[in-house]
Formats: structure tokens, C-alpha cells, sequence
């Protein structure tokens, strides 16, 4: 989607039914309804278009003004084996960007089937941490850049724990760093990136909107998520989540490793005064991790109730426990699809080569 972004002036990402998904690729994990509220607050996304064909059709790409339809150089089958995008490509209407390798969702699903935790990574405490190495900074600042997806855009961050002070890794946009005078502070693991995180975040971002303040987020590493919520937890890496957030049009900047509990001295060390901490009423553990900040000068404040506030991670991995011969049908027919794919990219190439 960033990649579509940079190619024009608007993107309009089409959302594909529940039941076209189911019939062509397997069961969805996520709801037609809570994957628009995914697209609809991703920054690079223009419009999401609802019910969007499987296989893309031109009569619909004409409805939006689309001169092109974007898509990674992966080739995506329909239910009988066949290119999904054959028709637009006869017709020279075609782009192709390089496919992001990051997770996807067979991967996510493969995760909680199996219950490992070989994907988290150790705390952040130097810096010859994997989060900090060229490569992950790059990215960090492609998922950093504003609405075009061309320009700087939000701030990211660092907390060593070692350490008394932010290590800036990002530097945000001149606009937002002006906002930076006022931060509404949001903590979380934000794992499995889903719409009940962005129904708060979208509340938040209404508040400081009022108040001219920016929303920053901090983004607890893996073993602190996994000290709380044990199992496999978290089912996405901080690297995953990081960026998951980075994309969202509510986030004004991150702080990787955050603490489980924002001291008023952590607080402190921001680029900006922190002038709210947020957070939802979900439970967490057996210990209060705002107990320093809760009667200091009406600091914290507690989120209502939105749209989304029964969902939550674990929400999500029972829902694909629960289905759990559906998914695991969904990873077999993924590898007879997958062989068909590749198939049909090599005749492609040798096509292209003649």
C-alpha cells in the first residue's frame, strides 16, 4: 500500500467479501467490517472500497478514476488456479512493486496453531539490537512518512533500559515536531495490530486534535509482553507491531521498548510535555502499571467504550483456536495455491523473456 501510494496522487484499496475469501483462498480471520476499519486507518489509503471483486474487474477500477491496479510481484490465484489479475494485465493496466517480505497472515495463523516463540526478540539494552540495525531503521522511516508516503512524518523513537534518555532513531516532520509541545501518551504491545486498537487510537487522536497536542505510542518490547501474558505472546515481533502502528493516520510518533509502567520520570524524557496518558478498561495483569500517574494533576485518563472494545488479541487467537481444522484446511490448500502460483510466475517471466 505505501508502494501503491508513492506511484500516484490517491489510492483506493478494494476489500474483498467474507465469502469471496472463503470461497477462493479459505476462511477469513478478520471480518469484512474490521478489515475496512484496517485499510480506512492506514495513512497511505485514499478510500476503501467494500465487496471489491476477487478477480479485479476494469468496469469497477473505472468507477474510481483507477488508470492502474497495484500489486506485489507475487502472482494471487482465484479459486480455479487462475491469475486474478490476467484481464488487467492484457490490458496494459498493470503495476507491479516489489512484495514487501513481511509477515502475512498464513504466517500469523501458523503461529498461534503452533504456539512457539522462536519470532520475539530479546530486550532492547544496546545497540547491537536487531531492531537498531540499518536495514530496520530504513524501515522505520518508510513506515515513519506522511499521507504521500514521500515525505518525513512521524517520530520514532528508543528507550534502552538502561538508559535515562529517548535515542531518536526517526526525526519527525517540522509540523509535527511543533506538536511536540504537547503529547498525549498511549502505551501498549498492540499485538496483532486489530480494529479495537484503532477504535482507541481514534479516539485519542479526536482529543488531541482539540487540544493541538500529538499522540505518541509506546510499544512494549516482547519479553515484557510475554512476562505478563505468557504462552506464545506476543504472536507478532516488536518489529511487526512497530510497523503495524507506524502505517495508522492516528500516530504521531513511537517509542520502541517503552516500560510496562510510565513513571512520571519517564515521562519526563520526552521529547515534549506529556500532558495525558491514555488507556483502555482491559485488565492487565495483577498489578496496576499506572499506579504512579493516576492522581497526578488528572494525568491519566481512562478510554470509554467504542465499537470494537470486546476485541482484544487474545479475542482474536480463540477465534482461529476455535476454527482451528477450518485454518489448518486454509494452510494445505495455501501450498497446493502456492505451487500453482509459482507455476504461473515462471511462465510468466519466460513469457516476458521472448
Amino acid at each position: 500500500m505505501l508502494q501503491a501510494r508513492q506511484l500516484g496522487k490517491a489510492l483506493y484499496v478494494g476489500v474483498h467479501s467474507d465469502e469471496e475469501i472463503l470461497h477462493n483462498k479459505g476462511p477469513v480471520v478478520m471480518k469484512l467490517d474490521e478489515r475496512l476499519t484496517a485499510v480506512e486507518a492506514c495513512k497511505w489509503s485514499t478510500e476503501a472500497v467494500a465487496n471489491a471483486p476477487y478477480v479485479t474487474e476494469p468496469k469497477v477500477m473505472d468507477q474510481y478514476n483507477c488508470k492502474y491496479v497495484v500489486h506485489g510481484d507475487d502472482i494471487t490465484t482465484d479459486a480455479n488456479g487462475e491469475d486474478c489479475y490476467q484481464v488487467v494485465k492484457d490490458l496494459g493496466r498493470f503495476v507491479v512493486v516489489k512484495r514487501t517480505p513481511n509477515i502475512s497472515t498464513t504466517d500469523l495463523v501458523g503461529r498461534m496453531l503452533l504456539m512457539n516463540k522462536s519470532h520475539h526478540y530479546k530486550s532492547i539494552v544496546d545497540n547491537d539490537h536487531v531492531l537498531l540495525e540499518k536495514e530496520n531503521i530504513d524501515k522505520f522511516a518508510k513506515y515513519a512518512t506522511d499521507s504521500t508516503g514521500l515525505k518525513q512524518g512521524s517520530g520514532v523513537y528508543v528507550y534502552k533500559s538502561d538508559n535515562t534518555d529517548l535515542v531518536q532513531l526517526v526525526a519527525p516532520s517540522e509540523i509535527i515536531a511543533k506538536k511536540y509541545s504537547k503529547i498525549f501518551y498511549v502505551d501498549g504491545g498492540f499485538d496483532l495490530f486489530h480494529p479495537g486498537h484503532i477504535e482507541v487510537l481514534k479516539l485519542v487522536k479526536q482529543s488531541a486534535e482539540k487540544a493541538g497536542a500529538a499522540v505518541v505510542l509506546g510499544i512494549h518490547d516482547d519479553a515484557t509482553i510475554n512476562k505478563h501474558k505468557g504462552l506464545n505472546y506476543p504472536i507478532m515481533n516488536i518489529l511487526e507491531r512497530s510497523l503495524c502502528v507506524l502505517q495508522c493516520r492516528y500516530v504521531e510518533g513511537i517509542i520502541l521498548g517503552a516500560p510496562f509502567s510510565p513513571t512520571t520520570q519517564f515521562l519526563s524524557i520526552f521529547p515534549g510535555k506529556v500532558e495525558k496518558v491514555f488507556h483502555g478498561p482491559t485488565p492487565i495483569a495483577d498489578i496496576d502499571p499506572y499506579e504512579d500517574i493516576e492522581n497526578t494533576e488528572d494525568l491519566f485518563v481512562e478510554i470509554g467504550p467504542h465499537k470494537y472494545d470486546d476485541m482484544n488479541t487474545e479475542f482474536i487467537v480463540k477465534r482461529v483456536l476455535d476454527n482451528k481444522q477450518a485454518y489448518e484446511d486454509r494452510q494445505r490448500r495455501k501450498g497446493w495455491k502456492s505451487e500453482v502460483e509459482l507455476k504461473l510466475q515462471k511462465e510468466e517471466k519466460e513469457r516476458s523473456q521472448k
